[in-house]
């Protein structure tokens, strides 16, 4: 079985490790410094005992020939040195770099030429760990003989004394076991260490609470996404808009806002796919029947001879509108799906549109509807022939299935700014309520059924305009008011297009 290693595990280990190594960066830094910090704090003392006993110990003096005398303060030296042996600190006077004027017997650091040139040129010499000698050499103070000192680690400065002819006539050098230093440091690295383990803890702490914190703004995330998963659409993630995971919640709302309007759509577009076919199945039920009944009747001589050419009729209309329905669902899918070329040319839509109105005259006079032209010159317009009557044969047809006794009205003019042209048309009718305007450009959706059914209309006519339009890159607009009328009002764009041909 693999393992898994769960993000708040990762998270953690990570936020763990970023604080462990600055951590162990600052720890070395501090670590270094205060080393430093600890020699320079030694020098400091040691350089202030140099200076004292330069100042109250020793004095220098010019004689006759212009020669600088050294002359020693005994009992200053004495209580010098039994102050600062305490403290492990020893101090000798050199007046060459292996002659040493005080004391005859004890502690001798090593002078080089090298270190007295420097010394000479004003500088204080400082230095770590210093093993000079095979040992050191003290004199107790109860005896005479001398006593080996055993070897270890000093740090030492060396401070200069001149005369005032501006000549080095001494050096004074003090010195303090590294041990000292190193016990001063060890001290102060076990609080700096102290200090880290706790912060190291506390890193250990603020990682998890971190990647606990991320980790259930990512589980809540997780939880929805399940939710949606299982289809419900309606959840929400709060978000404060602070951060990546805000804006992936944000992300994720648009999701599950956009499922939600796609799967209500589908919902739609299911219930007019089954009132499509409903009404589909009754409409060519009934051609159907009518037609098989009257060839029926015709092979059977059942039909009067004086009522065959209404039959034939009858049988001609109930085919053709079979027909309509099913080039309807064919026109829509081709549009639909894209494979419809547009052949666009650039013909006169006035005359056009009149020929489309004498056409429908015959519908419009059992409507009890007239025509009306607004526009009188003739104005072109930039579109493929056959869909631009298809389109305007629709909604003009559109207008006389919904008015009675009405008016209908057609106005044709140019728009120079965006440079197209502009065709309304208008009605006297029933109206439309704003559900209605909604839904009109759906397919299979019908806002009067009982006149659509009686018309033997499928609810298509209107979707395969909008397609079309779209197609020409043009823009559609309906305004309408409940027992008032409707305005269609649609835009065709000037673009570039062939000759047009005589129609």
């Amino acid at each position: 079985m693999k393992f898994k290693f769960k993000l708040l595990y990762q998270q953690m280990l990570l936020f763990f490790t970023m604080i462990v190594c600055f951590l162990a960066i600052v720890g070395v830094s501090l670590f270094h410094l205060t080393k430093e910090n600890v020699y320079q704090d030694a020098w400091t003392r040691m350089e202030g005992y140099a200076q004292s006993i330069r100042n109250n110990a020793l004095q220098l003096t010019t004689n006759d020939q212009g020669e600088t005398q050294i002359t020693l303060n005994a009992q200053e030296l004495r209580d010098s040195e039994m102050i600062l042996k305490n403290n492990d600190v020893h101090f000798t006077i050199y007046t060459s770099p292996d002659q040493v004027l005080y004391p005859q017997y004890g502690f001798k650091s090593t002078i080089s030429k090298n270190d007295w040139k420097e010394l000479q040129s004003g500088k204080i010499l400082k230095r770590r760990d210093d093993l000079a000698g095979k040992g050191r050499l003290f004199k107790d103070h109860h005896g005479e003989h001398p006593k080996m000192m055993p070897k270890q680690r000093m740090t030492d400065i060396f401070m200069p004394c001149f005369d005032v002819n501006g000549q080095l006539v001494a050096v004074i050098s003090v010195a303090s076991a590294v041990s000292n230093i190193h016990n001063d440091f060890r001290k102060v690295q076990q609080n700096l260490t102290f200090a880290l383990m706790i912060c190291t803890i506390l890193g250990f702490i603020i990682s998890y609470l971190i990647a606990r914190y991320i980790t259930k703004r990512i589980k809540k995330i997780q939880a929805a996404t399940r939710q949606v998963a299982e289809g419900n659409f309606d959840v929400q993630i709060e978000h404060g808009n602070q951060d990546e995971l805000d804006e992936l919640a944000i992300d994720f709302n648009q999701m599950a806002t956009s499922l939600k309007a796609s799967s209500e759509e589908i919902q739609r577009q299911e219930q007019r796919r089954k009132e499509f076919f409903a009404n589909a199945a009754h409409e060519m039920r009934t051609p159907l029947t009518t037609i098989n009944g009257l060839l029926e009747g015709m092979k059977y001589n059942a039909i009067p001879e004086n009522k065959v050419g209404e039959s034939i009729d009858l049988m001609s209309n109930e085919t053709k509108r079979l027909i309509r329905l099913v080039n309807d669902n064919l026109d829509y899918e081709r549009i639909r799906s894209g494979s419809m070329q547009l052949n666009l040319t650039k013909f006169s839509a006035t005359e056009t549109l009149n020929k489309i109105m004498r056409q429908l005259t015959p519908k419009a006079d059992e409507a009890n509807d007239h025509f009306e032209m607004q526009t009188q010159e003739d104005i072109p317009v930039c579109a493929d022939y056959d869909r631009f009557t298809q389109i305007f044969y629709n909604i003009i047809q559109n207008a006389i299935q919904f008015t009675t006794d009405g008016t209908i009205t057609v106005a044709v003019k140019r728009r120079e700014k965006q440079v197209g042209t502009e065709i309304k048309v208008s009605d006297t009718g029933i109206g439309m309520s704003q559900e209605q305007l909604d839904n009109i450009w759906e397919r299979y959706y019908k806002a009067d059924q009982s006149r659509a059914r009686t018309k033997g209309e499928s609810g298509l006519g209107l979707a395969i305009v909008h397609q079309l339009i779209q197609q020409h890159k043009g823009k559609i607009k309906v305004t309408s008011t409940e027992g008032e009328g409707t305005t269609f009002t649609l835009f065709f764009p000037d673009q570039k297009v062939a000759t047009a041909k005589k129609k």
